[in-house]
């Protein structure tokens, strides 16, 4: 299957208009493109309606972190969900990702709270993951405060994605009982060339193979090794007893295979565990519910199966 018309179209305008790639500048710069690539792709009158939004801050490892809380129409209480964006633990923010947390918002029937964790390089491994835990105790603490019951689950994409697996496997046994993780394609472990996804979309479908390891470089460091399970969770010694589990990859991404992977190797830790694999998209199609129908038709059953993932936890 090709790529998507819509989201082609949108990839061969990014070819042409001669931008200079995230890679090949400062991280300042990548931040301010990526911001720039977000606003484009909502537009005024695409943003998805919620029942309310908030801005507040909850606790990180080092200090308060800012945070937004979307809450669904209706009334509560709802199942509360944490949420980390993804950008490749330097880039991105609660406004890249504001569609995409009202879409879960709306579609799971949970109050979500995005978390801005700290970024790479000012805050190198472990800071970001670091965050991303004691945001979540936070959440559970506060949960009932923030409309939500006793149903605390963790959602993510990409470097989100990555942390949310991390933050599961660190609450596991901590007396923490999370109900459930939404793994948008997830940064599970660094692809290789045992890997037909890493071959075959290396190139040419926005995250790319330079862009990976400018990320990786970033964030891990000189010297660390990449198959620290709290950088490549699927390293982990024992994935068993962890919450269930929706994850969702792409057709056309170079993390596909190492997702599947993920996945797979929960399945066989007797973890429940629903792998959606799209077919015609792309490495952030989550964003582009406005620009693709095939992209909304997926990002709206996904969280549909998320919400009733964590609601079968009760």
């Amino acid at each position: 299957m090709s790529v998507d018309p819509h989201i082609a179209a949108f990839l061969d305008a990014l070819a042409r208009s001669g931008e200079k790639k995230m890679h090949e500048g400062t991280v300042e710069e990548a931040r301010a493109s990526y911001r720039a690539m977000a606003a484009a792709l909502h537009p005024p009158g695409a943003t998805v309606p919620v029942g309310s939004v908030e801005n507040i801050a909850v606790d990180g490892a080092s200090g308060k972190l800012q945070a937004r809380v979307y809450r669904p129409d209706g009334s509560g209480p709802f199942p509360t969900t944490t949420f980390f964006h993804g950008g490749g633990w330097v880039i991105g923010d609660l406004d890249t990702h504001d569609n995409v947390c009202r879409e879960i918002c709306r579609g799971s029937r949970v109050v979500v709270v995005s978390v801005a964790y700290r970024l790479a390089p000012e805050h190198s491994f472990p800071a970001a993951i670091d965050d991303a835990i004691a945001a979540t105790q936070w959440v559970i603490d506060h949960a009932l405060d923030l409309g939500g019951n006793n149903l605390v689950a963790v959602a993510g994409d990409s470097a989100g994605g990555n942390l949310s697996a991390v933050v599961a496997q660190a609450l596991r046994g901590a007396g923490v009982e999370l109900a459930g993780q939404f793994l948008i394609y997830p940064a599970t472990d660094l692809p290789s060339a045992r890997h037909l996804s890493w071959k075959q979309n290396a190139t040419g479908y926005l995250l790319d193979r330079p862009l990976i390891e400018w990320f990786l470089q970033h964030y891990s460091g000189e010297g660390r090794s990449l198959e620290d399970p709290r950088i490549s969770p699927i390293h982990a010694r024992n994935l068993s007893g962890l919450c269930p589990a929706v994850i969702v990859t792409a057709q056309f991404d170079p993390l596909r295979d190492v997702v599947v992977d993920y996945g797979e190797a929960l399945r066989a830790a007797r973890v429940p565990v629903h792998i959606e694999q799209c077919q015609g998209l792309i490495h952030g199609f989550f964003e582009m519910g406005h620009l693709s129908p095939e992209a909304k038709r997926k990002i709206e059953r996904n969280c549909k199966i998320f919400g009733e993932v964590i609601r079968a936890a009760w």
